[in-house]
């Protein structure tokens, strides 16, 4: 038993163990065990094994006597408790005794008194039967009466709790001539009753209390509930169709103010509400009295405790097209608001605003979980910050092109006053209008992220968060900017517009900084304060700078065509409009040509304000660039122009030709001053060409071409990237000039360079 007690299990102590050598077994042989040792161990082991023995003994014995000094007052105590149980028991016993004496006592009592009442039971019976049935038949009597009284203290519930108590009774018997009257008298009582609370259940006044009670007490007078429904979401419906009608006053009153604000300012008293008050309002007005209307209409139609799953399936579908009815309307009010605050500066009040709307709609939904009007509240939402990311990017494209009107005011004010282009200092108006479209684009971000604060309900939300700050903010916003700069400014390479050539060259210029670093610092920024998910497939940064890079392209290549063609119209007149056979022998560098150089020169100067230098091919001395220009005076003296008849002019000049490398007017731009200045110079100097080919020259006139692409040649080669490419095409002027000229007879070089350094 104490085995048991402290929960030991004699087959698990060892007990099942049938080796005789196992110390702690039930099989334990001591001899066996001590021999096996004595023959296995030596002596150090036998000792070491000996204190072993000795040191668990030890143990075991003061674990013994801990056991017993613990135990030792449980056992006092367990003996007092039982020589104190003996005691009560003895007491309990007589106290059992003695009730067993009396409840024989009250047994005999007991069955004496039956059978002495044994006759008059089934009498007393009877007499209470009939009592009973008389109580009913005089509250029937009566009950005409108590209807009547109670209608005249308007104790409308008691009455009917009168009536439906009796009012089966009535039916039942009616055929009697007594109850028929009865049930008569009831029925036009209960008529009059039923009035009664039709006409309360339909006064303005009633409170939803009052309405709940009449309600309960027509339904269980059986008045029709569908009826009954109807009245009660008509007589809700005059209450939200005014407050429908105040929001609609406010949008209305906000509507003309604005159409009048710039004749006359508007009275104190015609002031429409701010948006913030305006959502206040409908929450406060519509939104709680519809909240108002659902609860009462549920407590009485829906969770009524006698109701029926007809009667419940009606009452919730009217509801429900009743209330997306009006919910409708007042979305569309809200909605016709929020679109009026578009244009709006500040976010802060509107987001206030549509945080406060889309957390009352979650309210909404609790009362009346058939419907889900926050799918409706967030639409609202996403379309209100959608709004303001479609007027942030017009004020950022009407930024842009504010911009662009300064740049075209500044370039064009210099030319106007003192003829001087290159007063103008391009990298500053460069610098501007970087600086000031991105602080722009940052002050856009910096207002959004507004919509996204920790503090609004709707920003936590996945369906809002994610399509707002991805297809919003990034790509409706950002993306969109970078594309509509792209396209402004490929616009005035394609366009019918003449922009100022600076201008052109200030876009490339921007277009190139966009594409190196603006574009992905943009992105990034974006992508960092918005918390894009990277799971979305967006634009991509490289697609967005190689767009801008080929715009780039398209305006620098398009300023050289502009540029080169300015010249070209100068050179064209030059050569059209002089008498090239009967002009005078040359003794001056004609002023077109000083023109040119000075125009050239401003090109430089302003290309070099916006792109690097470039790079050049390795130039000759200056010596030999004077000797290599007068290349044709030296073959001139060698007797090739003599005309001699045995050879043509012409094929000695194709053949020259077929040595010299091809040049190509309107190859590649690159971005770089050298580039640029190339193109247009080789624009220029072929157009000059062009123009010789057309017309017939005299001596003279030969002459004035040599003095004139001279000194194109002295000032024309620091210009370009290779200088050979220059000589080239004077070369080929002068070439076309002889075979234009009637009398080709070649200006001597040293009255050539003595003319250039004069002029």
């Amino acid at each position: 038993m104490l085995k048991m007690y402290y929960g030991l299990d004699e087959d698990k102590a060892g007990g099942a163990s049938l080796d005789p050598c196992d110390i702690d077994g039930a099989h334990f042989k001591p001899d066996l065990y001590l021999g096996k040792l004595i023959q296995e161990k030596s002596l150090t082991e036998l000792m070491d094994k000996e204190s072993e023995m000795l040191r668990q003994i030890r143990s075991l014995d003061s674990d013994m006597q801990t056991l017993v000094y613990e135990n030792y007052n449980k056992f006092i105590s367990a003996t007092d408790t039982i020589r104190k149980m003996k005691n009560d028991f003895r007491k309990m016993e007589d106290e059992m005794d003695h009730l067993a004496s009396n409840m024989s006592r009250i047994t005999v009592f007991s069955s004496n008194i039956s059978h002495t009442l044994q006759d008059r039971r089934q009498n007393i019976t009877k007499l209470a039967g009939v009592h009973s049935l008389l109580k009913k038949l005089q509250f029937l009597f009566e009950l005409p009466a108590r209807l009547k009284k109670c209608i005249e203290m308007k104790a409308y519930s008691q009455a009917v709790r009168y009536y439906t108590k009796s009012q089966q009774v009535l039916h039942q018997y009616q055929h009697m001539p007594s109850f028929q009257g009865i049930n008569s008298d009831c029925s036009k009582i209960i008529k009059e009753l039923t009035q009664n609370l039709k006409q309360q259940f339909r006064d303005k006044e009633s409170t939803p209390k009052q309405l709940a009670e009449c309600v309960d007490l027509l339904l269980q007078l059986h008045e029709p509930a569908e009826e009954l429904c109807e009245e009660f979401l008509e007589h809700a419906r005059q209450k939200l169709d005014c407050d429908i009608q105040e929001l609609q006053h406010q949008i209305n009153l906000l509507k003309n103010v604005n159409k009048t604000s710039e004749t006359a300012p508007p009275s104190y008293l015609d002031t429409p509400m701010d948006v913030l008050e305006f959502v206040d309002c409908g929450c406060n007005g519509f939104l709680s009295n519809m909240c108002l209307v659902i609860a009462s209409y549920n407590d009485m139609f829906l969770n009524r405790q006698q109701g029926s799953e007809d009667i419940d399936s009606i009452a919730v579908k009217k509801l429900v097209i009743f209330v997306n009815t009006l919910m409708e309307l007042y979305f569309n009010a809200v909605q016709e608001r929020v679109h009026i605050e578009k244009e709006t500066g500040d976010n802060t009040l509107l987001v206030r605003a549509l945080d406060r709307f889309h957390r009352r709609l979650q309210a909404m939904n609790k009362l009346l979980p058939d419907t889900d009007f926050s799918r409706a509240g967030t639409n609202i939402v996403s379309k209100a910050a959608q709004d303001r990311v479609n007027h942030y990017l017009e004020s950022l494209k009407q930024h842009f092109t504010d911009c662009l009107t300064d740049i075209r005011q500044n370039l064009a004010s210099p030319r106007l006053a003192n003829k001087q282009e290159q007063s103008v200092n391009l990298t500053e108006l460069l610098g501007n209008i970087q600086v000031t479209t991105l602080e722009q684009v940052k002050s856009v971000l910096i207002n959004l992220q507004v919509f996204i604060a920790s503090d609004i309900t709707f920003a936590m939300k996945p369906y809002f968060r994610g399509p707002f700050c991805t297809h919003g903010v990034r790509e409706g916003l950002v993306v969109s900017y970078i594309k509509m700069i792209t396209d402004m400014c490929q616009d005035f390479c394609e366009g019918t517009s003449t922009p100022p050539p600076a201008l052109l060259l200030i876009l490339s210029r921007l277009c190139s900084d966009y594409e190196s670093s603006t574009i992905s610092y943009l992105i990034t920024l974006t992508e960092e304060q918005f918390d894009m998910d990277p799971h979305v497939e967006v634009t991509s940064v490289s697609e967005l700078c190689v767009n801008i890079k080929q715009t780039a392209q398209n305006l620098l290549s398009h300023y050289v065509k502009v540029q080169g063609l300015a010249i070209s119209q100068m050179l064209r007149k030059s050569v059209e409009t002089r008498d090239w056979l009967n002009t005078i022998e040359p003794r001056n560098v004609r002023a077109v040509m000083k023109r040119v150089v000075e125009d050239i020169t401003s090109i430089d100067s302003l290309v070099g304000q916006l792109y690097e230098e470039g790079i050049k091919k390795e130039r000759s001395s200056d010596s030999s660039r004077r000797a290599h220009s007068y290349s044709y005076a030296s073959q001139q003296r060698r007797g090739q122009w003599n005309f001699t008849p045995s050879i043509d002019n012409s094929l000695m000049s194709n053949i020259q030709k077929l040595f010299s490398e091809k040049i190509e007017i309107f190859s590649t731009v690159e971005f770089s001053k050298v580039s640029v200045l190339t193109g247009i110079i080789k624009i220029s100097l072929k157009t000059f060409m062009e123009c010789v080919r057309l017309r017939i020259f005299g001596r003279y006139g030969l002459q004035q071409i040599q003095v004139d692409t001279y000194y194109l040649q002295l000032y024309l080669w620091r210009f370009v990237s290779d200088e050979n490419l220059v000589q080239v095409l004077l070369d080929e002027i002068v070439c076309s000039t002889v075979h234009r000229c009637l009398d080709p007879s070649m200006m001597e070089p040293s009255v050539i360079e003595l003319i250039c350094e004069r002029g």
